[in-house]
């Protein structure tokens, strides 16, 4: 997308890379149609990173592999291409990365932010309550979770696979926030969740 002049706010966002979980690039597609971008934001969009996966309903690309999943050995020509792009990118204020989760009970959020830069998570819970469930577990994807929110303490040169928001991390932006809509939720509920997380975060 073209950058908004003087803006002052550069966010990445990304969606599709798992190709079962069509919330994500139809709540891309719904942002891109209404075109209400804040004007100081310059805004970086992929919106549908694993399209043969979307075409196929699977998780997986053509050759089997996650690609989020893949962000560290770049065994895909997806995840490699990927990364070239990003790599001539210049840095980002912060990220969202769109998912859903096929066993959560609602919206959660998963924040990365090892610098403690000021939160927009809380304020993206609030709005999305709005028009989708939250999942208020204790305990998500076996983390620790206060109101929706993942604050997980997660150095990810640990890690022997990463998913893409690990490689944003270390390469462009220091806090990222994963976004998953509850999959069994019906279709349009998941996107509007989406849409006004992504809203929320800009705002």
């Amino acid at each position: 997308m073209a950058a908004a002049p003087g803006a002052a706010l550069r966010v990445y966002i990304s969606t599709g890379i798992h190709g079962d979980e069509p919330a994500g690039p139809l709540a891309a597609l719904r942002l891109l149609r209404e075109n209400q971008w804040p004007g100081y934001a310059e805004i970086i969009f992929c919106p549908c990173l694993n399209p043969v996966g979307f075409a196929a309903n699977t998780r997986e690309n053509g050759q089997g592999i996650d690609l989020n999943r893949d962000y560290l050995h770049l065994r895909s020509p997806e995840t490699r291409a990927h990364i070239g792009w990003l790599e001539r990118q210049p840095p980002f204020d912060f990220s969202l990365c769109l998912h859903e989760d096929w066993e959560s009970h609602g919206f959660y959020v998963y924040e990365l932010n090892p610098d403690t830069k000021p939160s927009r998570a809380d304020a993206i819970v609030a709005e999305v309550g709005k028009v989708c469930p939250i999942d208020l577990s204790g305990v998500i994807e076996g983390r620790s979770a206060q109101r929706g929110i993942i604050r997980p303490d997660v150095d990810p040169r640990s890690r022997p696979l990463w998913p893409e928001a690990f490689w944003l991390l270390q390469h462009k932006t220091r806090l990222s926030y994963t976004l998953e809509a509850p999959s069994d939720f019906p279709l349009e509920v998941r996107v509007k969740a989406l849409v006004a997380a992504v809203r929320t975060a800009l705002a």
